[in-house]
This record gives structure tokens, sequence and C-alpha cells, in this order.
């Protein structure tokens, strides 16, 4: 398209931004901050699951260069696969409950210790709150493996601490109860546990998004006569919402995962496979069968699973009005 020209010969500022030439600062501004994280991702992210993804299409054995291309046979199998399809049910049970309970948790011990204390004077937390805070982000900073040795003992039959105590307030039916080897509560103790590691880190989480609420929207909610669940409702989760729907995809993505904790606790997958998470499949299918073909495969319809999953929570939020500002 022609440049247009002035009457007076000029030419239009917005042509002559336009063809402003590209200076060392700009190219060097866009090599650096654009093109370098672009290559770094496209290298380290997009590559490998590229690569993830032929591979699920090959009957490749793991340990050598024979790569046949057997097409989609590998997805075929695994949705034909009795036993994988267990373990993909239990991973969408792990991340339906475990992001709702960690959060709500989260979320409710967040509020005690920074809005929760008395209804009179300065707005505070309930006394005592720091330490409350440190002891309930201490699990956190302990690591996975450890935690499920702790609470495998924790559930142990014949010596574990939670039967002992059941014991001594007089459930004796619960003496020698097998909590991670009974089908009907392997799974709600295994997702105990879970829950027990992360609740601390995301009340933390938590607590900074509600310290950046002005103390003033508190006190304007008390004076209009708004109690402690009306004040969190109304105020604390529209203002922090943000902040919610970060954790909960987090969560969700440990969830889907769970590797660590199901292996420590469980390494067979429990009893009647009822702990069995699509990692843990994988796992002993590419490493113990050597069929890392099949097992790409597993590793693709888990990142489809994360990524469904994400794009569930983001359209939630959405339909439930989170894109909107909070009214003042």
């Amino acid at each position: 398209m022609a440049t247009r020209v002035l009457p007076g010969g000029g030419v239009p500022a917005a042509a002559r931004r336009r063809r402003k030439k590209l200076t060392f600062d700009k190219v060097s501004f866009m090599a650096v901050f654009l093109g370098l994280p672009l290559v770094i991702y496209l290298v380290f992210v997009i590559s490998p699951f590229a690569q993830a993804v032929y591979y699920s299409m090959t009957s490749w054995g793991g340990y050598n260069n024979n790569m046949p291309f057997i097409g989609v046979a590998n997805y075929v199998k695994l949705f034909q696969d009795d036993i994988f399809m267990i373990s993909v049910r239990n991973s969408v049970i792990l991340a339906v409950f475990l992001p709702v309970i960690t959060v709500i948790l989260s979320l409710v011990l967040a509020t005690l210790v920074t809005i929760g204390g008395s209804s009179r004077g300065q707005i505070k937390g309930l006394r005592g709150a720091g330490f409350y805070r440190i002891i309930s982000f201490f699990p956190y900073v302990i690591p996975a493996v450890v935690i499920g040795l702790i609470w495998g003992q924790i559930y142990d039959p014949s010596s574990g601490l939670l039967n002992g105590v059941l014991t001594g307030m007089g459930f004796d039916g619960l003496k020698s109860y097998p909590w991670l080897g009974d089908s009907r509560t392997a799974m709600i103790a295994s997702m105990v546990v879970i829950v027990w590691g992360f609740v601390g880190f995301y009340m933390i989480l938590f607590i900074a998004a509600i310290k950046g609420i002005p103390a003033e929207t508190y006190e304007a909610a008390r004076i209009d006569g708004a109690g402690r669940f009306r004040t969190a409702i109304s105020i604390t989760i529209p203002l922090i919402r943000d902040n919610i729907q970060t954790a909960y995809i987090y969560m969700g993505i440990l969830a889907l995962d769970a590797f660590v904790y199901m292996s420590v606790l469980n390494s067979t997958g429990g009893p009647g496979n009822s702990t069995l998470v699509i990692s843990q499949k994988l796992f002993s299918t590419a490493f113990a069968k050597g069929q890392f073909g099949l097992a790409c495969a597993m590793g693709v319809v888990l990142a489809a699973l994360t990524l469904i999953f994400a794009g569930l929570v983001f359209m939630v939020n959405r339909l439930t009005g989170g894109s909107r500002e909070v009214n003042e």
C-alpha cells in the first residue's frame, strides 16, 4: 500500500513509526527476553513432549534403536487394558477430591489465622497464629518419601500409632485393622497423607493473599453486621479467587501424578489395584516390562488428562464470574 503524502510533502507520523529501523537495543532485547525463553521452552518442553508422542506410536523397547512404527496400536491396547483403566479411574478420583479437600482446609485455616480472631477491635487472627503457621507448614518441608514412610508406620496394623490410639479410645475392632491393606480404606488413607503434606503450604499461600486485602474492607463488612462465614464467602474468596484457582490447578496436577506417595504407601498398587495410579502403571510398564512405547502412550494420556483438568478449572472459573472484577 502506498504511503500517503501530506500537502507540504511530509509523511504522516504513523508511517514514520512503521518505517523506523530496528536498533541494536531493540534486537538484543527481543533476542534475550523473547527469543531465548522461546528457544528454551521449545527445546525443554515442546520437543520432549513431541518425542513422547512419536515414541508412543512405536513398539520401542527402551534399550535399543529399534523403533517400529505401529500407529495408534498402543492407545487401542491401553483402553482395552482393564488394569490401566483402573489406574485412570483412581487418578481421576484423586484429581476430583484432593484439590477440593486441600483447598477448603487450607482456606479455612488461613482465614482463622488472619481474620478469625476477636470480633471486636482490630482485625486479627486467632491467638498464637504465628505458631499455627509454623506447625502447619512443617509437613511441606519433609520429603515426600519420608512422609510416606512415616505414615506407613502410623498405618501399620500391628504396631501403628493410629490403631493404638483408636484401640485406647475403645475401638477394639480396629486393633489390627490394615488401613492400607483393605481396598475399602486404602485410597482414603492415601489421600489423608497427601492432604496432610500439602495443606500447610496452600494455607501459607492463602494467608499471603488475604494479607493483601485492605483491613478497611473487613471493617466495613463488620460494621454492616456480616459474620465470619458471610465475610469469607462475600469478601475473602472473591478477592483471592485467582490464588484459589492457581492452588486448585497445581493441586490437581499433583493429584494426577501422586507417584511418590502412592509408590511408598503401596508400591504394588494396593489391594485389588485400589490405589494404582497412571504414573505407577507407566513406571512398571517401562522399567519392569521394557515396553517404553506403551509407557509413552500412558504418559501422553496423563498429559491430556492434565490439560483437560486445567481447562475445566479455567472454564468453570470464567462461567462463575471469575473473569469479572469484584464489585466494590
